[in-house]
């Protein structure tokens, strides 16, 4: 069988060469035996309350990795044979060999740094119309050339020529790749700038907008890094695995609320420990990748490294617990539903701060509303409201707001707007502060007339789902948009009128 997947995978028409080669090398991760894990921790697995994510049977990478890339531009590499930058063109040209040096679980870099601050010293007299178009080729150079759409740019809260470009780059090519968090920080962030970044989501769908000092306060004082689809984490760190469960299927072996929060989900918790533990310990004992340049040269540190806990289905295990106990309420509609979705993510929250890891940050783990994948079905990604079933934008912030603050790790909420949006621009502006200010660690939204969209957190044009089946893709992500797409439901988002704006093709 396995000779025959190998060879379906070098005589598949749709692939290119590269795409075969990482295929292939995904198989042979996959041909190896699993880490000894317990028997509980087995169950979970085949059961489908736990899930790898498929890095690996035996990780030899971490997930995500977020490289100093600032202090790399400072000092050069030794093992790299660079010296350190001297002006703007040299600055792109370090970073773009970097890149092809630091992996990730897709084997591309899922953090590219916060670029304004890092190409801010290297400006020197370069004016606008020479950064934009440095910026330009530069960000056309990443999609064609690392073109996957879990590759992530930061940039904000300050406001800075690198950092408007980016934007204006951005909307004006409309690509999958890189993924764009804009940090926004109400002390800093000039509402022009937040401005100009809610205008992009109208045309591109992007950036997420990050609330700044609510993930900076989770951190210390090396900072950060928005990665992947809107993963939170340390700089110089990253995430050395991701573990999520499946809270439908735990809230099914409950009788009800009461016993899944105080004995199901934290013997289900202590078993997904077990298995994150086990996978942290092969990476960092067995593996040596932390032997590596990025380590010896101080753009990685071992210590700031986490396994992230994630969670996902909130919604299905609320209303599979509320049914148990003979109530009628919805999670997203009703506020009974809607608190008792709280006392789990606080529970969540509790048992992983409680709860030391041997290779974490400060020794804990991170919790997560993992975003979903494309072979999730009948369930519902991180804390979401269903697809399809969501209220109007500002109900859907007031529901989900107090979740927020449990999530330190990452947590999203895509919103979707309708076109109608594009006449008033404004109104996407007041729904994104609206949500920070209730406490959203982050806001992203889709309009619904765009090409470019989110599925989990990562992009895709729906041009290009429309024709994969048959002419396949250059994008290593248009595949998993295109199975997302079919399972998971995500063409079922419905569009929400962000304000009472009315375009004047339905006036007349």
């Amino acid at each position: 069988m396995t000779q025959k997947r190998l060879y379906n995978i070098i005589t598949d028409s749709h692939l290119s060469a590269k795409q075969k080669s990482h295929y292939l090398a995904l198989e042979a991760e996959a041909s190896l035996p699993y880490l000894d894990i317990n028997t509980k921790a087995q169950q979970a697995l085949d059961a489908g309350i736990l899930c790898d994510m498929f890095e690996g049977h035996a990780p030899f990478k971490p997930r995500y990795v977020l490289p100093d890339y600032a202090k790399f531009l400072a000092q050069g590499s030794e093992y790299l044979e660079l010296n350190a930058a001297t002006n703007f063109d040299e600055a792109l040209n370090l970073l773009t060999i970097l890149y092809n040096h630091v992996p990730s679980v897709t084997s591309i870099p899922v953090y590219l740094g916060h670029l304004d601050s890092a190409l801010m010293p290297y400006i020197a007299d370069l004016n606008e119309q020479q950064i934009y178009q440095k910026i330009k080729l530069f960000w056309i150079m990443l999609d064609r050339t690392l073109p996957d759409a879990f590759m992530h740019v930061n940039i904000g809260p300050a406001d800075n020529i690198i950092c408007r470009t980016i934007l204006r780059v951005d909307a004006e090519l409309k690509q999958i790749a890189p993924n764009l968090t804009f940090m926004y920080d109400p002390q800093i962030t000039p509402d022009t700038l937040l401005r100009q970044a809610t205008n992009n989501i109208c045309a591109c769908s992007k950036p997420h907008i990050a609330n700044y000092p609510i993930h900076a306060q989770a951190y210390d004082n090396t900072g950060f890094g928005i990665v992947s689809c809107y993963n939170a984490l340390p700089l110089a760190g990253g995430a050395n695995t991701l573990v999520r469960m499946n809270l439908k299927e735990v809230a099914k072996k409950a009788q009800g609320k009461n016993d899944f929060i105080l004995s199901v989900l934290p013997a289900y918790c202590a078993i997904m420990f077990d298995l994150i533990e086990t996978r942290s310990a092969f990476l960092h004992e067995e593996s040596h990748f932390f032997e590596g340049f990025l380590t010896t040269e101080g753009l990685i540190d071992e210590s700031r490294f986490a396994p992230m806990f994630g969670i996902f289905g909130m919604a299905e295990a609320v209303n599979i617990l509320i049914e148990k106990d003979n109530g009628k309420a919805i999670y997203g509609h009703d506020e009974y539903a809607n608190q008792l979705a709280y006392a789990i993510s606080e529970q969540l929250a509790n048992i992983v701060e409680s709860t030391e890891v041997k290779y974490g940050y400060h020794g804990k783990a991170l919790l997560h509303a993992q975003g979903g994948i494309s072979l999730d079905k009948d369930v519902t990604p991180g804390v979401r409201i269903p697809y399809g079933t969501e209220p109007d934008p500002v109900a859907y912030v007031q529901s989900t707001a107090t979740h927020h603050q449990y999530y330190t790790a990452g947590i999203s909420d895509i919103l979707t707007i309708d076109e109608t949006v594009k006449e008033n621009p404004l109104a996407m502006y007041n729904l994104a502060k609206g949500a920070l200010q209730a406490g959203y660690r982050e806001f992203t939204a889709n309009v619904a007339s765009n090409d470019l969209v989110r599925v989990t957190g990562y992009m895709v044009k729906l041009s290009d789902i429309a024709k994969f089946d048959t002419q396949g893709s250059r994008t290593n992500t248009t595949f998993l948009g295109a199975e997302a797409a079919k399972n998971t439901g995500i063409l079922d988002r419905k569009p929400r009128v962000a304000a009472l704006e009315v375009s004047p093709t339905y006036a007349n």
